[in-house]
């Protein structure tokens, strides 16, 4: 019976939801069920479709593309207000209205679908948006936004003081978790751990024990917040004390009934500004 292989996401935000697949006791016993390696959110999406992965940390846009993958009970990465990690930086005389182009970080395909439907309903639904690599400044020479996501967007907020005494130029750093809450007043989910139903059939792990794995991996890691913040600490130039409230309060990981009502007005909204295919029927493993 073969391992089953998880592209997962190098970023500090789905740190708690692998504690312990990397952390002992749990890691060896977890390594004679599973294989793991690392990639950005959008390819996680691509290896599933494309079968080289069984199980992802799959952007919830994508699903829309893929409904036949099935979704992991419990576990999510979401917020339900500011979420800190999600960031429009502008640069607009007058603010976000203003904004004519938007350069996306080309790193998610789910917030680049939540900041067109927030120009779309609320902000200004003939802008231009644009795929670019996580470089603030590079992005700001070709867009007057820029969306940045992960660990690129918690080190642009660390940054924005000291580049505003580099550069003399304020900008508008806008939280879009925050943004989204507060103008649809449901919460923003990112991803949630998808599966390829073929890839059990000819492994060694039952469904059930899967979804246990996986829920009580996130319990451990949120059961071990303090760690992890030792740990990312030394990886990000990012406070201790900002790490502890990005995993404590900015980032929400149970995949519960305010989460699935988020889901579906984000999908609905999707269709309404055709930034997605379908509305999905959530199928859970």
């Amino acid at each position: 019976m073969r391992l089953l292989k998880i592209a997962a996401i190098n970023f500090l935000n789905p740190a708690p939801l692998m504690w312990d697949f990397e952390h002992e006791p749990g890691k060896s016993r977890l390594a004679e069920r599973y294989s793991i390696h690392q990639t950005t959110p959008a390819a996680c999406a691509d290896e599933l479709v494309q079968g080289t992965a069984d199980i992802g940390l799959v952007p919830v846009a994508t699903y829309a593309s893929e409904p036949s993958l099935a979704v992991v009970p419990g576990c999510t990465i979401a917020s339900l207000g500011d979420i800190r990690s999600i960031l429009l930086v502008v640069r607009h005389a007058d603010g976000v209205k203003g904004v004519r182009r938007i350069a996306l970080d080309t790193s998610s395909r789910t917030s680049a679908v939540y900041t067109r439907i927030l120009f779309h309903k609320y902000w200004n639904a003939a802008a231009e948006f644009v795929p670019h690599a996580p470089d603030l400044e590079a992005m700001l020479k070709v867009a007057d936004a820029a969306l940045l996501i992960g660990d690129p967007a918690l080190l642009a907020l660390e940054d924005r003081e000291a580049r505003e005494q580099r550069t003399g130029e304020k900008l508008m750093y806008l939280d879009l978790g925050h943004e989204w809450h507060a103008l649809t007043g449901s919460a923003w989910v990112s991803a949630f751990w998808a599966v390829r139903l073929e890839g059990l059939r000819d492994a060694s792990v039952r469904a059930e024990s899967l979804v246990r794995d996986f829920q009580e991996s996130r319990n451990n890691g949120l059961a071990h917040v303090d760690d992890l913040v030792a740990e990312w600490s030394r990886r990000l130039a990012v406070p201790a004390q900002t790490i502890h409230a990005y995993l404590t309060r900015n980032i929400h990981y149970h995949l519960d009934a305010a989460c699935l009502e988020g889901l579906r007005l984000f999908y609905r909204y999707g269709i309404e500004c055709r930034a997605l295919p379908i509305v999905p029927e959530l199928r859970f493993l």
